[in-house]
């Protein structure tokens, strides 16, 4: 039975009157006729009684009525739903993202998505970058947010570059140089963190390819309790660049540069199944990284 046919009814019943509801619907009396004896003819009742004063509903109508009418708010509530889906006005997004994303870069962006989309629920589920794949790949998230990934299954969108550099103390000698070479780094005591993590094998096969061993490492289980041990003079750390914005900025961390050493950049991407039909508020967030994207790194990119 078509939706329009039991709107029809509806509004037939509501007026009583076979005229007034073809106005309402745009419908020639034939037309609204004709739909009534469908129903009838389909629901094998009389629904209706047509007098001289109008039309009145038969006790099976009168029955019928509530069903039929919502039916119809059922319908449009649905075809209103999916126009804000269209709109990202509602909607729900799950998302994936490693430790360190999660932390430090999401927060800010998800704050920009919720308020350009205030009706979308958000749901952020942490784990490394393989485990991010996995819940991509059973479809428990729509996105994940990692470090790149190699996988014929996924699509990957570009995020930002994150660089892995030395922070010291405040007070820390290494502040007044202009540089440190990694053998010098290696006479201090090296704060490595999360061993289950890219950042910490990054770390080790820096010095390892070199056939340097720190001669003292301190080993935490994430970036936080390592910044703090930085902050309190005990060690230096390479930490995400991304992880120490805030304490470089007030100056509780600084920055110095490494001599002899490559850049090491470590790209984060946005994963989805390839050639997945992305929802609306997923389509929106991929289109606010891009945004971003290109307002840190230039009209060019």
């Amino acid at each position: 039975m078509q939706i329009e046919f039991l709107e029809t009814f509806v509004e037939v019943a509501r007026y009583g009157s076979v005229t007034r509801a073809g106005e309402v619907l745009y419908l020639s009396q034939p037309s609204v006729s004709g739909r009534l004896q469908a129903i009838e003819a389909e629901l094998g009742e009389r629904l209706l009684i047509r007098t001289a004063r109008g039309v009145r509903l038969t006790a099976v109508g009168r029955e019928f009525l509530p069903y039929a009418e919502r039916a119809v708010r059922a319908f449009r509530d649905g075809q209103a739903m999916l126009r804000d889906l269209r709109s990202v006005q509602a909607g729900r997004l799950v998302l994936g993202a490693a430790p360190a994303i999660s932390t430090y870069f999401l927060p800010p962006v998800l704050k920009r998505f919720a308020t350009e989309h205030p009706g979308v629920s958000l749901s952020v589920r942490t784990g490394h970058s393989e485990e991010v794949l996995e819940m991509v790949l059973a479809d428990q998230i729509e996105i994940g947010v990692v470090r790149v990934v190699q996988n014929p299954e996924v699509e990957a969108h570009p995020c930002y570059e994150d660089e892995l550099v030395l922070l010291v103390h405040s007070a820390h000698p290494f502040r007044t140089r202009g540089a440190v070479s990694l053998a010098e780094i290696a006479r201090e005591t090296l704060i490595l963190f999360d061993r289950t993590s890219s950042y910490y094998e990054l770390t080790r096969a820096l010095f390892r390819d070199r056939g340097i061993v720190p001669a003292t490492a301190m080993e935490l289980d994430n970036a936080e309790a390592a910044k703090k041990m930085v902050e309190l003079g005990m060690g230096v750390a390479l930490l995400p660049r991304v992880a120490v914005q805030r304490e470089v900025a007030t100056g509780t961390l600084a920055p110095v540069a490494v001599v002899g050493a490559p850049t090491i950049l470590r790209p984060v991407v946005a994963i989805h199944r390839r050639g997945a039909d992305l929802s609306g508020p997923a389509q929106a967030f991929l289109g606010l990284l891009r945004q971003l994207r290109q307002a840190a790194n230039g009209p060019g990119v």
